[in-house]
Parts: structure tokens; C-alpha cells; sequence
């Protein structure tokens, strides 16, 4: 009772003031402002607005994909017989182009002629060779090309006859072709290290331009031309790389590839011995081959060139290639001929009633 009436006795509490902070204001709501059309989730939280704009998104989307309604007969109408054949014309060359794709794709010959790693046949190379080749060979026509560009000019001839006609029809490499290939190189290089011999070095030395014998250009542009083809020919004729025989077959053909390059090269060296700067004669030369046949370097190309269509077993394409040195060195000969009978007179004739064939014995 005494603490009762203790606490009623007490002085009533009054209010204390709160104290302001002056750097605090007042935080109100602020109200939000309602579009006039109906959303479907409420907005009064941050979350709300968020879940409304992924909404509007979707349904934009919807709307400009799906269109809510069809067109009129009247807008297919406005289309023109031309707009039907140009979109025709365009669909035919679209599927065209896409069919065309991937039977390439699928064609395992693609991956072989233009495969990044190489490994059957390049010819992305052979083009490549071959461009820098006509370069080589522009150069060395105005007289400007390096010892480096002779050499390109002769390697991108020798892979377009020997290595691209057999890559071409068989899809790959093998054997012969790869060994003609070296066997080409080596024979017509007899003549420059026939020249390093007996000068040191390989360039040609200055002579007389009367011995530079030549037919007229369009003699030697079809002589090009009959030998490439003729290559080709020989490449498309013979069998598959694989299946040409060996045996006593291939030596027998190493025989002949002996005999072909010991008659250039002993050919080359005996005029070389009788010459002035190897290009001018000074005697009458009737030792070694040319004691079978007037004209020997001739006869050993001719023979190259032959051992080429043996090897891929293409008599058609040798009949070809024989018939078209027959006649190109056949009528340089001549020209040659009557250049040593006013150099040497009757000596030379001497020399033709002995040896009485220009580059086959016992034919021509």
C-alpha cells in the first residue's frame, strides 16, 4: 500500500522534446503514377518494376515475331510475275549453290587436291610455282633474272611435265614420276656443269650470236605446246600409279635412263672440248655419240622425253612426242647443218657421208 501510494503521490511524467538532426530530412513516400492501361503486376515495389519490363519485353517480341493478323488477299495481288521469277531464280541458285557445297565437301578429291596438310598432293603449291615461275621467266626475258630465278623457272616446267599430269589423274604420288622428276632435273643441268667445269662459274660467255640457232616463234610455241600436251596425254593414257608392274621391267628402264644420260652428257663434253666458249665450234666433233648420229643433245632430249611415256606405259603419247622433235629438231638441225658446211666446208661433208643419220640410227 505504501509503494502505491508513493507512486500516485508522483509528479506525472511529461514529454521530452526530440531532438533534431539538421542534416537529416524528411522521407515521404512518393507516390506512383499509374499508366492508363492495366499492368498485370502491381507496382509499388522494386521487384514489381522489374517483373513489369521483362513482361513488356516478352509481349514486343511476341507481337513483332507473331503478327496478330494474316495479309489480305489484296497485298498478294500487288505481287508482279517478275517478283515471282526473281525470287524463284534466287531460290533455284540457293539451293544450286548448296547442293553444289556439299557434294564438294563430301567428294574425298576436294580434301586431296586442296587438303591444308598436303599429304597427297598440293595444288595450291603447283599454282603457286607456277605464277612464280612466269614471274622467274619475265625477268629473264629482259635479262634481270638471278641464277636462283634460272633455277625456279626450270623447277616449276619440270613439276607442271613430270608431277602434276600423274597428280591430277591418280590423286597422289608414287613411284616413277617422282623419280622422272629428278631424272629431269639432273639432264638438263649437264650443260651448266659442263660450263662450271671448264669456267668456274655458270654464266654463259659472250660469242658469236650467228651460232645461237633459233626457229621462228610460232615453231617454238607449238613445240612447247605438243610436249606439255604430250606429257599430259601420257599421264591420262597409262595406268594407275599403282598399278604400272615392276621387276625386270624397271631395270630394264634404269638401263635406258643410263644409257639416255651418259649420251647427253658425253655429247655435251665432246662439243664443249671442240668449242669456244661451249657455244662456237672450232672442229669438227666425230667422237662418242656423234659417231652414231649427227646431232646427239637432240636426240637425247627426244629419248627423254620418250623414257617419260615409257615409264607410264603410254605408247600413244610417245608416237605423239617423238613425231614433234622429229620435226622441231629436224628443221633446227638443218639450220645448224648449213652453218658448219660455210664454217668447215667439205670437212663437214665428209663427216655427213659418214654419219648419215641426224638423231635415230638406221632411221632419221
Amino acid at each position: 500500500m505504501g509503494t502505491i501510494t508513493h507512486c500516485l503521490h508522483c509528479p506525472p511524467l511529461t514529454a521530452q522534446p526530440k531532438k533534431r538532426n539538421l542534416f537529416s530530412l524528411p522521407i515521404k513516400p512518393l507516390p506512383l503514377l499509374r499508366a492508363s492501361t492495366h499492368h498485370p503486376f502491381p507496382l509499388t515495389t522494386h521487384d514489381s518494376l522489374r517483373h513489369y519490363r521483362k513482361h513488356l519485353a516478352r509481349s514486343t517480341a511476341h507481337s513483332s515475331f507473331f503478327p496478330q493478323t494474316l495479309p489480305s488477299i489484296d497485298d498478294l495481288s500487288n505481287i508482279s510475275p517478275l517478283t515471282v521469277c526473281k525470287w524463284s531464280a534466287i531460290v533455284s541458285l540457293a539451293l544450286f549453290a548448296a547442293r553444289k557445297t556439299v557434294s564438294t565437301l563430301l567428294n574425298p578429291f576436294f580434301w586431296t587436291y586442296f587438303s591444308w596438310s598436303w599429304i597427297f598432293w598440293p595444288w595450291l603449291l603447283a599454282i603457286s610455282l607456277a605464277i612464280y615461275g612466269l614471274y622467274c621467266f619475265y625477268k629473264h626475258s629482259t635479262g634481270q633474272s638471278s641464277l636462283f630465278e634460272q633455277l625456279a623457272i626450270v623447277t616449276s616446267t619440270i613439276t607442271w611435265l613430270t608431277l602434276v599430269p600423274p597428280a591430277h589423274f591418280n590423286g597422289f604420288l608414287q613411284g616413277w614420276p617422282i623419280a622422272i622428276f629428278f631424272i629431269y632435273h639432273y639432264f638438263f643441268f649437264f650443260e651448266s656443269t659442263v660450263r662450271r667445269r671448264l669456267y668456274g662459274d655458270l654464266y654463259p660467255r659472250a660469242h658469236d650470236p650467228k651460232w645461237d640457232v633459233t626457229l621462228p616463234l610460232p615453231f617454238r610455241i607449238a613445240f612447247a605446246v605438243l610436249v606439255f600436251v604430250g606429257h599430259w596425254l601420257a599421264a591420262r593414257e597409262g595406268p594407275e600409279l599403282h598399278l604400272i608392274s615392276g621387276g625386270w621391267a624397271n631395270f630394264a628402264t634404269w638401263v635406258f635412263i643410263a644409257a639416255v644420260m651418259f649420251m647427253r652428257y658425253h655429247s655435251i663434253l665432246y662439243l664443249s672440248k671442240y668449242s669456244e666458249k661451249v657455244s662456237v665450234p672450232t672442229a669438227v666433233v666425230q667422237f662418242g655419240p656423234y659417231r652414231w648420229v649427227r646431232h646427239p643433245i637432240y636426240a637425247s632430249t627426244m629419248l627423254l622425253f620418250t623414257l617419260h611415256c615409257i615409264t607410264l606405259r603410254a605408247p600413244l603419247s610417245l608416237l605423239l612426242i617423238v613425231a614433234a622433235c622429229l620435226v622441231y629438231y629436224g628443221r633446227k638441225a638443218e639450220l645448224e647443218e648449213a652453218l658448219m658446211v660455210d664454217q668447215f666446208g667439205d670437212k663437214y661433208k665428209e663427216y655427213m657421208d659418214k654419219v648419215r643419220y641426224k638423231l635415230i640410227p638406221l632411221f632419221y
